[in-house]
């Protein structure tokens, strides 16, 4: 029998998922999307929306409603050496090579950069990135209750400094939402959904998820209904927490243009608007929180990666793990945040397109009794896509022209395929592939069950 959770467990379990999603990359992006989507926020705030609140959502139900001991297992229904490569991938991609360097880019960005000259960015980084670092090193070394106070606290304290900015400039905006850039000019939507995976979120709800499970376990649940249900409810909090935030990140962006200008990326928006509406006083308050925020989730990143390969890997230490991953993190911070995004963006392209398949997958499975044709087709033709557009995305982002037989892989796609131009072009055939193979599935089950070798057992 289940025990029954009150409000105030959900809250508490939901404040928790919120706490291990809200990182640097759920401050910067969405006041980025506002200052660039300008009068068109709302509608690219809808795409956003999707795909970092709804699609992690629907990740941490996923691991659930799979009943997946971890990630690897569940992606591991493709097959064991791809739920291998697969989860490596994620983890390094939410670890060192991205979100991990990120956080202390951003702490660097809004906490540091705008009190100090020009002159001395550079080799400011270079001075705040190992300090920043030597702490998280210490910590992820002896990962203590320590860590996961200062991130109980952390959570309302930056939702409340936070809630203060974003009331006043609701309250008093700095100016009028100026007019929509690049993507958000024609397709404000679609640019705003591929914008959402810049917060890593729905790639971290699937290693979140069983931590969530975990805890409903500790609080009496053990029935698979029992622990969907209290999944969802405790996700809900979490994803309301995160749509306020972010939609007020966004219109605090989009009204900055005027005063602040348009910026490279989101960080000097919070600190400006900070600067703004409460002065040095409030700007300095602001950054430390985020600095502490952002250690937090540093510390949280290398010890999760750090113990996933040490266990994949036995011979080589976890405290060998957190030395070379810290290192690691510390050299690609300081190629800066701009170039760390504009990095992130091609692998990305190619890894959410997967990490949404499986996800769908899940929840579907049941229709086709878990058949291996079903993910082997719908992950194949996903990848056969993906990959393509994240080698495009590269080359775009590297100014560089692609390839002849690149080139001609993405006019057949972009010929062929409904949605390609905006970066969606998977969506389709994997849906398609999950039916034919779904159907083709079912034929082969029902003609073994009607078999006289079968019936004959």
């Amino acid at each position: 029998m289940d025990s029954k959770l009150s409000m105030k467990a959900y809250l508490i379990i939901g404040t928790m998922l919120f706490a291990l999603f809200f990182g640097a990359g759920n401050l910067i992006f969405p006041a980025q999307l506002g200052q660039y989507a300008g009068e068109h926020v709302w509608v690219a705030m809808a795409g956003f929306l999707t795909t970092g609140v709804g699609l992690p959502l629907l990740g941490i139900l996923a691991i659930g409603f799979s009943k997946s001991k971890d990630l690897q297992d569940l992606s591991s229904r493709v097959h064991p050496v791809y739920g291998l490569l697969f989860t490596a991938a994620l983890y390094l991609t939410i670890g060192p090579f991205f979100a991990l360097p990120r956080t202390a880019a951003v702490s660097y960005e809004v906490g540091i950069v705008p009190f100090i000259g020009d002159g001395s960015v550079a080799i400011g980084l270079i001075v705040f990135s190992i300090i920043f670092y030597l702490i998280s090193l210490l910590l992820s070394l002896n990962p203590t209750q320590m860590v996961d106070s200062i991130g109980k606290f952390l959570a309302p304290a930056i939702l409340i400094v936070l809630g203060i900015l974003l009331v006043a400039a609701f309250v008093s905006p700095m100016g009028e939402a100026g007019p929509a850039q690049g993507g958000y000019a024609t397709g404000a939507f679609l640019t705003g959904f591929t914008e959402g995976y810049n917060t890593m979120d729905a790639l971290a709800s699937l290693v979140f998820g069983i931590i969530v499970i975990s805890a409903v376990q500790k609080m009496g649940v053990s029935s698979s209904k029992g622990l969907l249900k209290a999944t969802l409810r405790s996700g809900a909090v979490a994803a309301v927490l995160l749509a306020i935030v972010y939609t007020g990140i966004a219109f605090l962006g989009a009204t900055s243009t005027s005063q602040l200008g348009l910026l490279e990326t989101g960080g000097p928006v919070l600190s400006g608007a900070s600067e703004h509406y409460f002065g040095t006083f409030g700007a300095m308050l602001l950054a430390v929180i985020i600095i502490l925020a952002c250690l937090t989730t540093a510390v949280g990143l290398t010890v999760a990666t750090s113990e996933f390969f040490h266990k994949l890997t036995p011979g080589i230490s976890y405290r060998t793990y957190v030395f070379i991953f810290t290192v690691f993190s510390l050299v690609v911070t300081n190629a800066g945040l701009s170039n760390i995004i504009t990095y992130s963006i091609p692998v990305l392209m190619f890894l959410y397109p997967l990490a949404i398949v499986l996800i769908m997958l899940a929840f579907m499975s049941p229709l086709f009794n878990h058949s291996r044709i079903v993910y082997v087709s719908a992950i194949g033709v996903t990848f056969l896509i993906a990959i393509i557009d994240g080698l495009k995305t590269l080359t775009g982002s590297l100014g560089t022209d692609n390839p002849a037989w690149l080139q001609s892989i993405i006019d057949f796609y972009a010929e062929v395929l409904p949605l390609y131009s905006d970066g969606l072009g998977w969506f389709v055939p994997a849906l398609a592939a999950i039916l034919i193979s779904g159907i083709v599935a079912r034929m082969r089950n029902r003609n073994r069950a009607e078999s006289p070798a079968f019936t004959n057992r």
